[in-house]
């Protein structure tokens, strides 16, 4: 079964395959995240990255406008909360990883993001204090890359890292479902330390079904295959996890944009979320949706060792509402 929020009918992914329940509530609106000035970016072993205010924004979308809200009440515990995290981003310039590390910046969550060419973080992040976001030259499919260095003071992972399901130009340079949802998957668990509090993975939805259509021919490359493994490696790694798989992606990739319009990004008439458990949701979701889901998980003690499943339909949502959250992923367990 599945939690939800609004009331709506739910876009089929790929195929028509099963109707949903629709009764669920309302909560506040997807947020916006407060546009930044990017400027020049410098690039060394770790490229430093603005200092971005300490206090706690939220933006709040009605009937088109942008209304800001600072909450006073909640800035010094949250403060509290981010000088003690560092969050590894691995994937930080994908469709997901990009909006993960631009949620973390306005929530002043120190990061540290791994990618195979750290240029592209350029256009995307400007320039950031040192202290807050960390670039690092990384191939996860590649296990000498993966220096212990890397995850000194690093204390919550989100791994965003993915390829196409079907042969395509990002497949050039050995960059399949093999080589990146399980061996890349692999190496980086692998590597990690004991000390982790909290690795959060973005799979997929139908990774259980892969021999079922329409699973199957999404499957054709094996894909879902890969991820499964990768999961399995996951839960078997004695780290604490959390696994989110997504339904078809939507809103995005932002990968050409610069960061004043990434922040402007919203899901537009798809807040509302549904999140479920045993592979059984079908339909699609926004990249934003995935991306709160992922920052809310690395917090909320019994989402531990659990999978989801997360869609996003037409009505509100939860925003970064973290009581509505814990809401949503508690109500997905007990059903």
């Amino acid at each position: 079964m599945a939690s939800k929020l609004s009331l709506t009918s739910i876009s089929d992914f790929y195929f028509s395959l099963q109707k949903t329940p629709t009764t669920h509530q309302r909560a506040s609106h997807l947020p916006l995240i407060t546009p930044l000035n990017p400027t020049s970016f410098h690039h060394s072993k770790s490229i430093s990255c603005s200092r971005l205010k300490s206090s706690v924004i939220r933006n709040v979308v009605k009937e088109g406008q942008v209304q800001t809200s600072v909450s006073k009440e909640t800035q010094s515990s949250d403060t509290a909360l981010s000088s003690s995290k560092r969050v590894l981003v691995v994937g930080g310039s994908g469709g997901v990883g990009q909006l993960v590390v631009a949620s973390l910046l306005t929530r002043n969550i120190k990061s540290r993001i791994l990618l195979r060419d750290p240029p592209k973080a350029q256009n995307l992040f400007g320039e950031q204090d040192e202290d807050i976001l960390q670039v690092r030259k990384v191939d996860t499919r590649n296990p000498d890359d993966l220096d212990p260095s890397i995850f000194e003071g690093v204390t919550h992972v989100i791994c965003c890292t993915g390829t196409t399901a079907f042969p395509s130009r990002r497949w050039d340079g050995d960059n399949t479902p093999e080589r990146v949802d399980w061996e890349g998957v692999r190496n980086l668990v692998s590597a990690l330390p004991s000390t982790i509090k909290r690795f959060v993975l973005v799979s997929s939805v139908g990774v259980t079904k892969c021999n079922e259509l329409p699973w199957s021919i999404m499957n054709l490359f094996g894909v879902l295959k890969y991820k499964k493994m990768g999961e399995d490696f996951v839960r078997n790694s004695g780290l604490p996890f959390t696994i989110i798989r997504p339904g078809r992606l939507t809103d995005g990739p932002y990968t050409s944009y610069d960061l004043n319009t990434l922040l402007k990004a919203t899901a537009g008439k798809r807040r509302a979320v549904l999140i479920g458990q045993g592979d059984k949701l079908v339909g699609e979701v926004s990249r934003l949706v995935v991306a709160e889901a992922c920052i809310q998980a690395l917090d909320i003690d019994f989402t531990e060792g659990q999978i989801y499943e997360i869609n996003s339909v037409e009505g509100e949502g939860p925003g970064s509402n973290t009581k509505e959250w814990r809401e949503l992923f508690r109500t997905s367990q007990i059903q």
